[in-house]
């Protein structure tokens, strides 16, 4: 559930097909996000699951799995 929402925000944000991204895909190097996409895209999530996501932990997250997890794991859900 929560990958697939990642994945279509992702596709939506970065014009790449959901089916080409993966938990292994790298948010900077595959999808060619720079820090203000990546900004972007964090508050588009914060947003989308009401979870807040704080600056030092912004640099642990490099790819998609990871996203999913920090997600899956301080969620209110």
């Amino acid at each position: 559930m929560v990958l697939e929402k990642i994945k279509a925000i992702l596709s939506e944000q970065f014009s790449v097909e959901e089916k080409e991204i993966t938990v292994d895909t790298l948010l900077e190097d595959d999808l060619g996000a720079d820090s203000l996409d990546v900004v972007d895209l964090l508050m588009t999530i914060e947003d989308d699951f009401e979870v807040e996501i704080p600056d030092e932990e912004v640099e642990n997250i490099k790819t998609v799995g990871a996203l999913v997890e920090y997600i899956e794991s301080h969620s209110q859900d």
